[in-house]
């Protein structure tokens, strides 16, 4: 498996980058760090800048780059664009995740 997104999440990833005016060399780069209530933070970010040991998937269009010591925390997750009332944001499924806190921002693996 590899790292998954949703249909919301890639049609928002695209609208973002239209809005924003950012050529075809950015991508989304998605990992980890420590921190966060539970241990680990998810990081989301644009980025044009690849790394020596980044692992690049495409995935319906979208540019997705993870490098690879978050893609062991990554692999198999899920990113999704929710709305609910008046909030909307990303939101990670992550099977390899042991607890997650209540903002849904960080995890213990």
């Amino acid at each position: 498996m590899a790292i998954q997104l949703s249909e919301a999440a890639i049609k928002q990833v695209k609208e973002m980058k239209r809005a924003q005016s950012l050529g075809d060399d950015v991508f989304l780069r998605m990992g980890v760090k420590g921190g966060g209530c539970s241990g680990m933070s998810y990081v989301l970010e644009f980025d044009n800048e690849p790394r020596p040991h980044d692992r690049k998937l495409e995935i319906d269009g979208v540019t997705v780059v993870c490098d690879a010591k978050s893609y062991l925390y990554l692999n198999v997750t899920t990113l999704d664009y929710v709305k609910q009332g008046l909030t909307a944001g990303f939101t990670f499924t992550n099977p390899n995740a042991k607890s997650t806190c209540g903002c849904g921002t960080s995890f213990s693996a």
